[in-house]
């Protein structure tokens, strides 16, 4: 029983030094990430454009699935990573640029935007994107920050986003 007790003491410890160290930690954060594809921009557009399409390319995404417009706006609903978020297209400016935005209710554990430019480059497309995103819970905030990283889903995306052109790429 001590060592049931014992136990138990360090995993509140454990848990409470995470949120202690999450607290300090800003709650909003930035990370871009880039790739260079062989692609043409308009290419590369039409993948990136196409959420209903993201599922069959990266699978992070299990569902993807387009709701009703909302105040003139595109509105999506993704299966992430056992997280069910409502996107919101912000701006849409093709072949260049797309801004999409979780569409967070009140109390939500994060929320943000992710801005895709695509700009040319010697016959193919750099491929530019950024996370402007915020994290409430100060333990997520830690768990972000020190185990899975800023950069992990954008990474993720871009290097699934290469493969789905037949190419191997590394985000810098």
């Amino acid at each position: 029983m001590k060592w049931l007790l014992i136990g138990i003491g360090g995993i509140v410890a454990l848990v409470a030094l995470m949120a202690l160290v999450g607290a300090l930690i800003p709650r909003d954060h930035r990370a871009t990430s880039r790739v260079t594809l062989r692609q043409n921009a308009d290419s590369v557009w039409k993948v990136v454009r196409d959420l209903g399409g993201t599922p069959v390319w990266w699978p992070e995404v299990k569902e993807s699935e387009r709701l009703p417009d909302r105040d003139g706006h595109e509105v999506w609903r993704q299966k992430v990573s056992g997280f069910e978020m409502p996107l919101v297209i912000v701006a849409s400016d093709p072949p260049h640029r797309l801004v999409t935005k979780i569409d967070s209710p009140p109390g939500s554990a994060f929320g943000g935007t992710w801005t895709y430019e695509l700009l040319p480059d010697l016959g193919g497309t750099t491929i530019i994107v950024t996370e402007a995103g915020w994290i409430g819970n100060p333990i997520f905030r830690f768990l972000s920050r020190f185990v899975f990283g800023y950069y992990s889903t954008l990474d993720g995306y871009l290097k699934h986003l290469g493969k789905r052109f037949g190419e191997e790429v590394s985000p810098v």
